[in-house]
């Protein structure tokens, strides 16, 4: 009897030290996203961690509409901006599982006028080693921002521009690479961009308030999009979505990135052997090897390898971070692109990652 209630005692008391742990973290989480997020009347964010597919943290700060005076939930809707490059990666990487294409494919097998095709693969604009002009940095975009572009006619925008660089020369991120893979998926696909996403990604995921971008469409739980400016705060630039497309045009909320982790993580979308490809580090023509994958960053945080990109668009600002070793995701969402969710993400991570190591 003696001996029963030691056990029991030991139980009780490894759950209050589990309890303490975790509200300690909560705190230190809390204290955290504070210093950037802490004003109630302003734009705010969401921020979601997870371990082991346990989400161990989900809050909202902030006001998700300021001319409603609607505070943020964790269900809310952002756009997240170059996040959108790890879905049209994966796309890519579907296709080739399909076997309806090859990350080896010179550009020139599917858009057969495209400068210099031939020398430019598939692979180099996964990796941002194409040496293309990016669009974003180029001045007559302001001479579209607002049209309505067929993926043909923004890659017609910037193909004939002088490269930066031979492909596999150097790394340097480029939004066109991806719009090049986002027309290349449509081609290949016979489906639109949207549509394919929508059908082989979102859906399996079950990513169930996950969109392409539209102004125009109902979105439930949208969440405004804002700049700051000297006199105070003003709604975001409206552009169109057809023109960052493929390289910055999806909405997703926390919860729906998080399923989007899982089902990268239990192989639903990809197969191993695809999945790795994604994951890995490549080298330039030189040897040297640079920390991209396929639509992700691959660093470390306090020497432990991490999967990260955050996301940039008009009034919007995003960032995920994922620890393999210790699957552990965080994701910070923004509805203003005064505050962003880079830093205080990764140093969430971290956290989580010192806590569970303690």
């Amino acid at each position: 009897m003696q001996s029963k209630n030691i056990f029991l005692s030991l139980i009780f008391l490894g759950l209050s030290l589990q309890i303490t742990s975790a509200q300690k973290v909560e705190k230190r989480l809390d204290s955290l996203i504070l210093t950037g997020f802490g004003n109630k009347n302003e734009p705010g964010g969401v921020f979601l961690a997870s371990k082991k597919g346990k989400i161990i943290y989900r809050k909202a700060f902030g006001k998700a509409n300021l001319e409603l005076d609607s505070d943020m939930t964790p269900d809310h809707v952002f756009q997240i901006g170059s996040m959108t490059k790890q879905f049209t990666a994966v796309a890519i990487l579907m296709l080739e599982q399909q076997r309806k294409l090859s990350v080896n494919d010179a550009v020139s097998k599917y858009i057969k006028d495209y400068p210099s095709g031939g020398k430019i693969t598939i692979h180099h604009l996964l990796t941002h080693t194409s040496g293309i002009k990016d669009f974003t940095k180029m001045k007559a975009l302001s001479t579209i921002a607002q049209k309505e572009m067929k993926p043909e006619m923004m890659v017609d925008f910037f193909k004939n521009e002088p490269v930066d660089f031979a492909p596999g020369e150097k790394f340097e991120y480029n939004n066109s690479g991806y719009v090049v893979l986002g027309y290349i998926i449509e081609l290949v696909s016979g489906q639109t961009y949207e549509d394919f996403i929508k059908k082989n990604i979102f859906e399996k995921a079950g990513m169930n308030h996950s969109y392409y971008a539209t102004d125009r469409q109902l979105i439930p739980k949208r969440a405004s999009g804002y700049h700051q400016k000297e006199h105070g705060f003003v709604n975001k630039t409206v552009i169109s979505f057809s023109v960052p497309f493929s390289s910055g045009s999806l909405m997703s909320t926390v919860d729906d990135l998080l399923k989007w982790q899982q089902a990268l993580n239990q192989n639903i979308l990809l197969n191993p052997s695809e999945t790795k490809k994604a994951f890995q580090k490549y080298t330039l023509n030189n040897g040297e090897e640079f920390t991209y994958g396929y639509g992700w960053h691959l660093k470390d945080i306090n020497g432990t390898p991490d999967r990260e990109h955050g996301g940039s668009i008009f009034g919007f600002k995003s960032m995920g971070v994922y620890i393999p070793d210790e699957d552990i995701y965080v994701i910070g969402l923004s509805n203003c692109d005064c505050h962003s969710p880079t830093e205080i993400t990764r140093n969430m991570a971290k956290i989580v990652l010192q806590a569970g190591k303690k």
